[in-house]
């Protein structure tokens, strides 16, 4: 558990934006963000060393998705997401909303990455989205 809460921290926000060991009051709402790399493309860093497993093992490849698939998917995906956290639902799991704005071309590998992102958390954590097509909803 531990490492899916590192992993959703870890998922947007750069190293320097936050302190791990900080707490936060009930108040204070949590954001990921998406950033971009040394090389000014959008991307995900993910901590969990199951998620490298599940990208490389379980989930279908990037090939076999489109990239407006993936961002209408992400849409999705990300309100249900953020409506799950501001309703304290999961929250076991999701302790954190998303920012991720439709509009922004994030490119296919980012937006397959989030995909995934939800793919993992129902096959790990069993946590069942709406959004996620019946192929990629593992359990």
């Amino acid at each position: 558990m531990k490492n899916f809460i590192l992993f959703l921290f870890m998922l947007f926000i750069p190293f320097s934006c936050f302190s791990q060991n900080s707490p936060k009051s009930d108040k204070e709402q949590s954001e990921m963000k998406p950033s971009k790399n040394e090389d000014g493309e959008w991307d995900l860093i993910v901590i969990d060393t199951q998620f490298d497993y599940f990208l490389n093992a379980i989930a279908k490849p990037v090939s076999q998705y489109s990239e407006a698939y993936l961002k209408t998917k992400n849409s999705f995906l990300v309100n249900e997401w953020n409506g799950y956290y501001n309703s304290g639902k999961y929250r076991n799991i999701i302790e954190s909303r998303i920012d991720y704005d439709p509009q922004e071309n994030y490119g296919i590998k980012f937006e397959y990455k989030l995909y995934q992102v939800f793919a993992y958390v129902n096959w790990k954590y069993g946590l069942k989205m709406k959004g996620l097509s019946g192929s990629d909803a593992i359990r």
